[in-house]
């Protein structure tokens, strides 16, 4: 399996009609897959319920791949693992949390955007 060392991975899921769409996240290696923490509603989690098929890079912030991409396959995790898989994504991206945590809680009290929902936890393993 290829080791992820970077702070952010694209994972590329695509929609109904093929078309392919890449969003930059966070995520923590462990056991031979990629967790990510994300919103149970965002179009990726939507994408990946239909097709669990993806392509994964590491890349930028804003997205710009810094390597290859390679296939892989996405499933949502129980319920039960998403404080786990918080508590490990915290730990890594701690500095980062606290700029980004104050800013999402004004978006949500000011509405923002789409109002949050529950987190789930999305475990990609590579092919």
């Amino acid at each position: 399996m290829p080791v992820f060392n970077g702070k952010y991975l694209s994972i590329t899921s695509y929609k109904r009609d093929g078309t392919a769409v890449a969003t930059p996240v966070w995520f923590v290696q462990q056991d031979g897959r990629l967790l990510v923490e994300t919103d149970a509603a965002t179009g990726k989690v939507k994408r990946v319920r239909r097709n669990p098929s993806v392509r994964i890079a590491e890349c930028t912030a804003t997205g710009r791949l810094r390597g290859e991409q390679v296939s892989a396959v996405a499933e949502l995790l129980p319920d039960s693992e998403t404080s786990r898989v918080h508590e490990l994504l915290e730990h890594k991206y701690r500095v980062e949390a606290l700029l980004i945590k104050p800013t999402r809680f004004v978006q949500s009290a000011l509405h923002l955007g789409r109002p949050r929902t529950a987190s789930v936890i999305l475990a990609v393993t590579p092919q």
